[in-house]
């Protein structure tokens, strides 16, 4: 499984487009039998404003719509937005889709876009909040049913790309509704291509088809989506014709898998990068001790050669080269290729053992220390075993590192409130630019302005100037060139260890075809019956 053929992630961003594309591209002629997929990682919750997290937003996507809709490689086309402009510095204007109904047989107004926009920091207890998308606008004004604007305190090009992230959902089923009426179906009315059935937490999801979806009949009558987060259950699943398809396939398993006659797989250049979050508060002391066990009483991830020696240590060559068996690229920065914010001459840390306990000798700790590394077991392509091969890493420069791996639905809500030192993490720049995970992952924290929501004990003065720099620079190309310089000083800075970009692999049996996604989700709607040629698809 060394050759993946796996090019290179590009991307579009379209300012506004006034062509009609339908979200999934393209949905397929509606079929009558049903269509089941294992998914790998846990749905945490059916309201789609509670928690910013792929998995859950995968759902989300087939039940609303977003005013701007993105393709599988982050392409733009209109949405419940047929198109957007700026008025002025200040004020951008959408007119809306017409004769768009929910689920419940109510007109989908500018009331219903308003309302959405406005929930979201209204969420209680969520682990992550979508904030750092909404914070920009100052006021929301709704010109007439199918008119609305958006206006800001100062300048903000980005309003396009941050409201494709957010789920438009029904002022009239949602008042006052908790993220439980969502859960339990009560509120849980989109406009988008399926209808919610049922949400079983940790077992299933169960949609059926909107036969009035303003893109087109969707292609199953109905769909389930079934949590399975054992790996061994979910490729087993897949053997027995229990499920038509599953995601994240689990690299030992491809061999059995391709040799199967029945089945087919099909890998995808990801945007997502998976790295290591950095907990740089005092606080952090707490998870480090001397070799002899005693309390260490400093955080050593505060001192940069510290940061720069565990860089050092990890050979990102060898995660994704035997770890992964090539499905993934070694990287340094926070995007992928072809993403504004994209350096090409910043390339990985070189794996260099002797000069990581050098720079840890020079910041005091020549025999090392002990420490704790955390990360999820079932969200990520191979997450525990890369943390398991990156504690043995540390092992070799002196660091002590223990691991404690766990289910998502657990290990995230600890980690973006900083319970860990060093924990592996993944991303997606859902606005296509390196803005994204500036402001999410790299920002320092601060919910006023919906900044660093996801930053688990990271800041800089330097670093978040130039990231406020680059969210209010209009002319693109001005906006690039900052944003690369806000990625190189957090770079430098290690703020966080960049390990790799992962590709994402479906297998299904070869009754249904599945053409993979750039951005991981999985849609039901982009299913088809029949197979075809796995090399026109392995891209």
């Amino acid at each position: 499984m060394k050759n993946f053929n796996l090019e290179p992630a590009r991307r579009t961003l379209v300012a506004a487009a006034l062509c009609f594309l339908p979200f999934t591209g393209a949905w397929q002629a509606a079929h009558a039998a049903p269509l089941t997929i294992g998914l790998a990682a846990d749905v945490t919750s059916a309201d789609p404003h509670f928690h910013l997290y792929v998995p859950n937003q995968n759902i989300a996507d087939h039940v609303y719509d977003r005013l701007i809709h993105r393709d599988d490689r982050l392409f733009t086309a209109p949405g419940l937005a047929l198109s957007w402009k700026p008025v002025d510095d200040l004020t951008w204007e959408m007119k809306l889709r017409p004769n768009v109904k929910f689920h419940d047989g109510s007109p989908f107004t500018a009331d219903d876009v308003k309302f959405s926009i406005e929930r979201v920091p209204t969420i209680k207890d969520s682990p992550g909040l979508m904030t750092t998308y909404t914070r920009a606008i100052a006021a929301i004004e709704v010109v007439d049913p199918l008119t609305i604007r958006f206006r800001t305190a100062r300048p903000y090009p980005l309003v396009p790309n941050d409201l494709s992230i957010i789920p438009i959902v029904s002022r009239k089923a949602a008042a006052n509704a908790a993220t439980a009426d969502f859960n339990s179906g009560k509120a849980a009315v989109g406009t988008g291509p399926y209808k919610f059935v049922r949400f079983a937490r940790g077992d299933r999801i169960e949609l059926v088809r909107n036969d009035n979806y303003w893109g087109g009949r969707p292609a199953w009558e109905t769909v389930t989506f079934r949590i399975m987060t054992n790996d061994a259950s979910r490729v087993a699943a897949l053997l027995s014709g229990d499920v038509d398809a599953i995601d994240n396939v689990p690299v030992p398993d491809l061999v059995r898998i391709k040799k199967d006659a029945n089945l087919q797989v099909v890998a995808k250049t990801g945007y997502r990068l998976i790295y290591f979050g950095l907990n740089q508060t005092d606080a952090g002391a707490a998870h480090f001790s001397t070799k002899a066990g005693a309390p260490l009483g400093v955080n050593p991830l505060k001192d940069l050669r510290v940061r720069q020696a565990i860089s050092k240590a990890i050979s990102r060559d060898s995660i994704v080269g035997r770890v992964l068996e090539g499905a993934g690229t070694a990287t340094a920065q926070l995007v992928n290729s072809g993403l504004p914010g994209y350096m090409p001459d910043l390339q990985p840390t070189n794996y260099d053992p002797n000069g990581a306990r050098e720079l840890l000798a020079k910041a005091g700790y020549p025999e090392g220390f002990r420490m704790v590394i955390h990360g999820p077991n079932n969200r990520y392509l191979m997450d525990d075993q890369i943390v398991q091969a990156v504690a043995q890493m540390l092992g070799r420069v002196g660091i002590t590192a223990s691991v404690d791996v766990m289910p998502a639905a657990t290990f995230f809500p600890r980690n973006n409130k900083g319970e860990f030192a060093m924990s592996l993490v993944g991303w997606a720049p859902d606005s296509a630019e390196a803005s994204s995970p500036l402001r999410a992952l790299i920002a320092t924290k601060d919910a006023q302005k919906g900044l660093g929501n996801f930053n688990v004990g990271y800041s800089s003065k330097n670093v978040d100037e130039l990231i406020d720099r680059a969210i209010v620079t209009v002319q693109p190309q001005a906006r690039e060139r900052l944003l690369q310089e806000a990625t190189r000083a957090a770079m430098d800075d290690v703020a966080l260890i960049p390990l790799h970009h992962q590709a994402t692999v479906w297998a299904m049996k070869r009754t249904v075809s599945y053409p993979g996604r750039a951005d991981e989700r999985t849609h039901a709607g982009e299913f088809s019956p029949g197979a075809k040629a796995a090399a026109a698809r392995q891209n």
